[in-house]
C-alpha cells in the first residue's frame, strides 16, 4: 500500500522530486535512496537514474504535445468481465500482448477480445501492466484493483514503473483504469509527460547501467 507521505513531484522542465519512497530498484537490485532525491526525466543524465542537472543544457521541455494519443478509457465488454483500456497512458511494455495474445492482440482490431481467455488469466495479465492503462471489472461489479507496496522500478531502457500509488503532484492525472500504479517517462520524449507513452522504443533511449 502507499507509504505515508510518499510523493513524486515533476518539476517544470526538470526532474522528478521523490519523497518517502526508499524502495527503488533497477535490473541489478535495490538502489540506495535518501528520504528525498531527484530522478532524471530528460534522458540525458550521466548518473541515471538520478538527475545531474543536464536538463538545464539539453533543451528538455516537460510540456505535453498536442498531437499525443487521446487520453480516454475504452471499455471492452465480455460475458463475465469488462476490460478497461486507456491508450493515452500506455507505456507499450508488452506484458499484455506477449503474455496473453489471444486477448490482447497486437496491431489487430478490435485489439482486445475480453472472452479470449478465462477471467483469472486475464486478471493475472492485467496485474502486470506497469502503467495503469489496463483495468478489469467483473460483471458482478467487483474489481481486481489491489494496491501493492510503494516502490519505483526502473525498467530497462524504459520508464519508471511506480507501484503503490504514491501521490503524483500534477495538475491533471488523466483518466486512469487502475489506482495501483503508473509509468513515468524517463527518456525525455513522451508526448504525454509525465507519463510514458512508449517513445523510448523509437527515440534511441539507452541506459545500459540500469
Amino acid at each position: 500500500m502507499s507509504a505515508p507521505n510518499a510523493t513524486i513531484k515533476p518539476l517544470k522542465n526538470g526532474p522528478y522530486l521523490v519523497s518517502s519512497i526508499s524502495d527503488i530498484k533497477n535490473k541489478d537490485g535495490v538502489l540506495e535512496a535518501k528520504d528525498s532525491y531527484a530522478l532524471c526525466r530528460c534522458g540525458g543524465s550521466s548518473n541515471k537514474p538520478f538527475c545531474d542537472g543536464t536538463h538545464t543544457s539539453n533543451n528538455f521541455s516537460s510540456d505535453k504535445i498536442s498531437n499525443r494519443q487521446e487520453d480516454k478509457i475504452d471499455d471492452y465488454q465480455g460475458k463475465e468481465i469488462v476490460i478497461h483500456d486507456n491508450r493515452g497512458i500506455c507505456a507499450h511494455i508488452g506484458n499484455c500482448s506477449d503474455g496473453l495474445p489471444e486477448v490482447f492482440r497486437y496491431k489487430k482490431e478490435p485489439w482486445i477480445i475480453p472472452d479470449g481467455a478465462n477471467p483469472e488469466s486475464i486478471s493475472s495479465t492485467i496485474g502486470k501492466c506497469p502503467s495503469g492503462a489496463l483495468g478489469l471489472t467483473l460483471s458482478r461489479g467487483d474489481t481486481t484493483d489491489q494496491l501493492s507496496e510503494t516502490s519505483i522500478t526502473i525498467l530497462p531502457n524504459g520508464p519508471y514503473a511506480v507501484a503503490g500509488n504514491p501521490e503524483l503532484i500534477v495538475e491533471e492525472m488523466g483518466q486512469r483504469t487502475s489506482n495501483k500504479n503508473y509509468a513515468l517517462c524517463r527518456c525525455g520524449g513522451s508526448k504525454n509527460k509525465p507519463f510514458c507513452d512508449g517513445t523510448h522504443w523509437s527515440n534511441g533511449f539507452d541506459d545500459p547501467k540500469n
